[in-house]
């Protein structure tokens, strides 16, 4: 999930606001109000240029793209490519998928809620509500979790943590067969990995995205209100918002639902016909945990967006608190990390909000107050393409935000 989110910044060097695109698969029984992604096209105008965007992904190799855009012209949906590689059934734009670390988002809305309501402070030493989990632990404060400050090393983003290198041909087919995708990984599992592990730097002193941060706030969440992150999150915020399509799977391995299946690409390079796209869409998503297991649509999460950014969750001395950044990298400013949420400078101007990568999936969850767009797509394809397609994520997003302005 690091290696993602490193990745908006890395390609904006190369946006496209158009590229040559393939036909657009129309979605399949799509919502009320929703045109085809066929008859977006042919229409020209806004709609067309992101329905051309959204298709520069599937034309790049992602196997299915949708997106939703809400703004003041009210609500498009797209689609394009297909949901199963196997049936060739088009994708659906009211599809659910896996969110990735859009969850972080949800979860550090829930525990400044929790700040909000005194029952904890941003500067409070982790040791005072979580103690003996890390070492030093009475140096790193709950500000420093939100935000990617505090030093702890990530034991799923790098070697030698509970993933072997899935990179290689060999390590991933074993890996599958031995049951991989099915294991269970608990929070406390991954905190103990990463305190068996020297920290990155001490902290406060540095950035670094590690998902052992949010495996923290969420046991947090749960030594705070006695709820796990998951019912606490639901009872906030998916129940009040309506996302009624929006879950955490804890350990469950499918995606209920109409979903597009996510690939992981193996690339032998021996030779012609030695690459293979492995189906990844069923996984326990225990060790993405309150880092990153939910999964949601493209309204849900817009919704949410929309209700963050308006206001509607936290109070505005919250918010400053959360759109308060570090940088993330020292030599510029487009990228910043706030508390959950990142800011990210677009040609036309900063957007908020956060990406999304687990096995199988890619999502963007952006916005400003008066326009959000969510994006959901299943990269595949060796690195060349996997880079033409962030190429094209990027295009999409400029395509949205600063196209025509």
């Amino acid at each position: 999930m690091k290696r993602r989110l490193a990745l908006v910044a890395a390609a904006a060097a190369c946006v496209v606001l158009a590229a040559p695109v393939a036909p657009a698969v129309a979605a399949a029984d799509p919502p009320a109000g929703d045109a085809p992604a066929a008859a977006a096209e042919q229409r020209g105008g806004v709609d067309g240029r992101r329905q051309q965007a959204l298709t520069a992904l599937t034309a790049a190799g992602a196997s299915s793209a949708i997106a939703e855009v809400r703004d003041r012209g009210g609500v498009w949906r797209g689609g394009s490519g297909v949901a199963d590689l196997a049936t060739g059934a088009p994708v659906r734009t009211d599809g659910r998928f896996r969110a990735g670390s859009v969850t972080k988002t949800l979860v550090a809305t829930t525990v400044l809620q929790l700040v909000g309501e005194r029952r904890l402070g941003l500067d409070d030493p982790l040791a005072r509500h979580l103690p003996g989990l890390v070492p030093g632990a009475e140096h790193i404060t709950v500000r420093q979790l939100l935000n990617h400050t505090s030093g702890l090393w990530d034991p799923t983003n790098e070697l030698g943590g509970i993933f072997p290198d899935l990179f290689e041909p060999a390590v991933f087919r074993a890996w599958i067969a031995d049951g991989g995708l099915r294991r269970t990984v608990t929070a406390r599992q991954l905190v103990a990995a990463s305190a068996a592990h020297a920290p990155d730097f001490p902290p406060g002193s540095a950035w670094n995205y590690s998902n052992t941060n949010y495996a923290l706030l969420g046991l947090l969440i749960e030594r705070t209100t006695g709820h796990e992150y998951g019912e606490e999150v639901t009872r906030r915020i998916l129940r009040p918002l309506g996302m009624s399509h929006s879950l955490f799977p804890g350990t469950a391995p499918g995606i209920p639902g109409p979903h597009a299946h996510g690939y992981w690409t193996v690339v032998d390079e021996t030779g012609p016909g030695s690459r293979t796209d492995v189906d990844v869409t069923e996984q326990n998503p225990s060790w993405a945990g309150a880092a990153g297991s939910l999964i949601s649509t493209t309204e849900d999460l817009n919704r949410f967006q929309r209700a963050l950014l308006k206001g509607e969750l936290l109070p505005p001395r919250l918010m400053r608190e959360m759109t308060s950044t570090v940088q993330t990298d020292p030599a510029g400013h487009q990228l910043d990390y706030g508390l959950g949420l990142a800011r990210y400078q677009l040609s036309c101007g900063p957007v908020l909000g956060h990406n999304g990568g687990i096995f199988g999936y890619d999502t963007q969850l952006w916005g400003t107050a008066d326009r959000q767009v969510a994006l959901s797509y299943t990269g595949r394809g060796d690195r060349e393409q996997e880079a033409a397609q962030q190429v094209a994520m990027m295009g999409f997003l400029e395509t949205v935000f600063c196209a025509g302005r």
